[in-house]
C-alpha cells in the first residue's frame, strides 16, 4: 500500500514577478482582465474558471463555474436557478468568486453581490451555447438526487427528441452578474512574503487600494 503524501512537507517557493502598485490599473476590473489575458496567453486550462461561494441556512458551499462575460462593471456566470447556488442567490445575493492560476502563482478574489440577468441577456447567451449543452440544461435537474447516470442519459435523449430543432432556454436557467464591491489580487513571492493588494469600492462608487500583509 502506498504511503499517503506528507502534506506538511509539500511546498513550493514562489518566484514570479511581484505586484508593483505603480503598474496596477485604477479600475480593478480592468486589472482582473489583464491577469485573465495573461492566463489565457499562457495556455492555462480554462483560465475563466472560478470558485463561487454562497451561504444558505448558515452553511457555506463552494463550486467551480466558468465566467462567461464581463458587462456593466461585473462578471457573469450561468446556472440553474433551482440548484443549490441558484436557491442561495435568489434574485440577488452576496457572492464571492476566486480565480486561481497556479502556473502563474496568482489568484484573484472578487466579493460583491450577484444579480440575476434580464431574460433577454440569458436568452442571448443560451443561443450561442453548443446544442448538447443546451439540451443538458433541460435534462439536468441540478442538485437533485437522481436514480442513476443511465436515468440521466435517458432524460437527455428524451429532451433531444423533444427539441429536434432549435432549443429554447429553460425558464429555470439563466445568468448572474457579480457586481463587485471588493477585489483582492494575490501574487506568490519568495519566503511566503506574498503580495496582496485589495481594492474596495465606496458607497459613491470610488475604488481605493491598500496593500495587505501576506
Amino acid at each position: 500500500m502506498t504511503d499517503p503524501p506528507d502534506l506538511a512537507r509539500m511546498r513550493l517557493d514562489y518566484s514570479e514577478h511581484g505586484i508593483v502598485e505603480a503598474e496596477l490599473r485604477k479600475d480593478p476590473l480592468e486589472q482582473w482582465e489583464l491577469w485573465l489575458a495573461d492566463a489565457t496567453t499562457a495556455g492555462l486550462t480554462e483560465p475563466n474558471a472560478m470558485v463561487v461561494a454562497t451561504v444558505s441556512d448558515r452553511r457555506p458551499r463552494t463550486r467551480a463555474v466558468l465566467a462567461k462575460g464581463v458587462t456593466d462593471g461585473g462578471i457573469e456566470f450561468y446556472t440553474n436557478y433551482t440548484s443549490r447556488k441558484g436557491r442561495a442567490l435568489g434574485e440577488r445575493g452576496p457572492d464571492s468568486a476566486t480565480f486561481v492560476w497556479y502556473e502563474l502563482q496568482r489568484q484573484v478574489t472578487v466579493m460583491g453581490e450577484a444579480h440575476r440577468l434580464h431574460s433577454e441577456e440569458s436568452d442571448a447567451y443560451f443561443a450561442v451555447r453548443p446544442r448538447q449543452a443546451q439540451l443538458a440544461a433541460w435534462a439536468s435537474d441540478q442538485s437533485s438526487v437522481i436514480e442513476s447516470r443511465n436515468a440521466l442519459l435517458a432524460r437527455f435523449d428524451e429532451i433531444a427528441a423533444r427539441f429536434p430543432g432549435e432549443v429554447p432556454r429553460p425558464p429555470h436557467w439563466g445568468g448572474y452578474r457579480i457586481v463587485p464591491s471588493e477585489f483582492e489580487f494575490w501574487q506568490g513571492r519568495p519566503n511566503r512574503l506574498h503580495d496582496r493588494v485589495c481594492y474596495e469600492r465606496s458607497a459613491a462608487g470610488v475604488w481605493t487600494r491598500v496593500r495587505l500583509a501576506p
